[in-house]
This record gives structure tokens, sequence and C-alpha cells, in this order.
């Protein structure tokens, strides 16, 4: 096994990233504060094995609380997926977060690309929407919830001013934002073929730049 890195999961969910990091052999810390979703975590993480279970810590918090529940420097990474755009005014939190890694620390968001929300819309043929989204920053998700975008540029910019700057970042979701929720995966080579070109189009410009979202990986100085 490499190297054991201690991570925590800011807004975890029902903690499949989590385990997956445990299984890996990582030391997880996840934090949530749906309750119900903590609920899902917990009943997940004890169909575990106890190895895999004496590695994870399961909690009950806010992202922008971290620095009531660990000290500076507490870990090696900490993962903020789908978390941003609930947040207002992020930068607090960000800075928050960045405070919790280690020197040398990665620092991993994944975000709405707010530099591409006309996309969705102008895809689905709602020229309505898609005009709208042109200059708006806030926009309705798949669950109904009114929540928000964030901009490339802006990010970048916090990342560098809260000591954890902008290592690399990546398109998700270039071609298949459109997919249906719950639809069908295709046959085992198609798929094979779909993940490829989704993966290419996330490195390579202009392709990651239409995102549906962004994945920002900072470094801690």
């Amino acid at each position: 096994m490499g190297q054991r890195l201690r991570i925590l999961d800011v807004g975890m969910g029902q903690g499949t990233q989590a385990l997956r990091l445990a299984r890996a052999g990582h030391l997880v810390t996840g934090l949530e504060s749906d309750p119900e979703m903590l609920a899902a975590a917990q009943e997940a993480l004890a169909g575990e094995p106890a190895g895999i279970r004496d590695r994870v810590r399961l909690m009950a918090g806010d992202g922008r609380e971290t620095g009531a529940h660990f000290l500076p420097g507490s870990f090696d990474v900490v993962l903020c997926h789908g978390v941003l755009m609930y947040v207002p005014e992020p930068d607090a939190m960000l800075a928050g977060l960045a405070r919790m890694l280690a020197p040398g620390g990665l620092l991993s968001l994944l975000v709405r690309n707010g530099d591409a929300l006309a996309m969705r819309a102008g895809l689905g043929g709602d020229w309505e929407g898609a005009n709208t989204a042109f200059d708006s920053a806030e926009y309705t998700n798949r669950l109904g919830l009114p929540v928000r975008a964030d901009r490339l540029g802006a990010l970048t910019a916090t990342l560098s001013g809260i000591g954890a700057p902008l290592g690399a970042w990546y398109g998700v979701r270039v071609f298949t934002d459109t997919a249906a929720d719950g639809a069908a995966l295709p046959p085992e080579a198609e798929l094979d073929r779909l993940l490829a070109a989704e993966d290419r189009a996330g490195r390579t410009d202009p392709y990651r730049s239409v995102a549906a979202l962004l994945h920002l990986c900072g470094v801690r100085g």
C-alpha cells in the first residue's frame, strides 16, 4: 500500500467517496450537516469489515465551521465536492478548509461551472433559460433547489489568496450533462469509449471550459 493519507470529506453525503478512500487504506473523516445523509453514511459504514470501519470517522457538522472541530494542519487532503453551490459566500469557508491542510496538502473542489451555465439550457432548446444564464451565477439544480455556480477566474484568485494556489483543473461532464437522471448505463465497450472521451475532453482546451462542473486542485504552500 502507498502512503496512508489523512482525508477530510466535507459534505460527504451518503459516504460513497469516503468509503472508497477508506477501502484504499486511507484515514477518512466525513463531515455532514444533513441528518438523513449522515444516517445513510453510518448505515453503509456499518456494513464494512472492521478494518475499514476503524479507518473512518463520521461527524455531524458544517463545512463552514471546520475550525471548531479540527486543529489547523490536521489533514493531507480536504475534499469539498458538490458543496460550494449551496454556500452563498464561499470565500470564508474555503479559507477555513485551507487551514485544515498540512504543508503540501491538497484541496479538491468540485463546483458548478459558472462560465458554462447556458450550455444545458441551450442544448435542451430552452432559449430563454440560456439567455438568462449568460448574466447570472444563479440557477435551479436537478433537485429543484436554488443554488449558485462558481467561475474559474474567481476561484483561482481565491485559492491563491488563501495559500492553496491552483495546481490543476479539469472539466467534468463535458458531453454527458444532458443525460437523463437514472438513465441506464450503456454496454461496457461503449461506456469505456464514453469515459475515454469525457476524460480527454476534461483535460483539453477548449472543451473543458464548457463542462458542467469544474474540478479544481489547490496545493497548500
